[in-house]
């Protein structure tokens, strides 16, 4: 046999390979993350609950889904678990608080000026801008004379005194 002829094997058995070691890589993190669990832990069930770990053992996992909820699962089950953040998040929206981490970012460049009256002329801005209507185009448009409101109905009415258009069944001579 032509090394030409076994090209398509090797390549179909190469690919078979890494496909498979790709596969053992992604089973052997998903064991060590479910392995990591400790009482306390944030878990996200391959179904979607969201619970807190109470109890590990081998191949078990009890879950607290909610007051006086404990539910037991394999630990095959687990798809995720959360940091404490993202499971605060998650369950009970509490964000965390990043303005303690970072610096303020204004909302207006006003209180980058280094003027002294920078708080009076904020609040002269705002009340400005609460003054001022915003203009929908609406006071541009001429106001309809009752002639003119009643001129849809007159329309109508003319409508109905027309023949109307029909399948050609009713009025067709035979």
């Amino acid at each position: 046999m032509s090394p030409v002829t076994l090209l398509p094997f090797i390549v179909l058995i190469g690919a078979m390979f890494l496909m498979t070691r790709s596969a053992k890589k992604k089973q052997q993190q998903a064991a060590d993350m479910r392995n990591q669990m400790q009482p306390g832990s944030g878990v996200r069930t391959i179904g979607g609950m969201y619970a807190t770990v109470k109890e590990v053992s081998d191949d078990t996992v009890l879950l607290d889904a909610g007051p006086g909820v404990e539910l037991l699962f394999a630990k095959n089950s687990i798809g995720a678990v959360l940091t404490d953040d993202e499971y605060n998040r998650i369950v009970h929206g509490i964000e965390h608080d990043l303005k303690s981490d970072s610096a303020v970012v204004p909302d207006d460049a006003s209180s980058l000026t280094d003027s002294a009256d920078v708080d009076e002329t904020a609040d002269e801005a705002a009340a400005a801008s609460d003054e001022k209507s915003v203009d929908l185009g609406k006071k541009d448009q001429p106001v309809e004379t009752e002639e003119q409101a009643a001129a849809p109905e007159d329309r109508q009415a003319e409508a109905d005194e027309e023949p109307k258009k029909t399948d050609g069944d009713s009025d067709a001579k035979k």
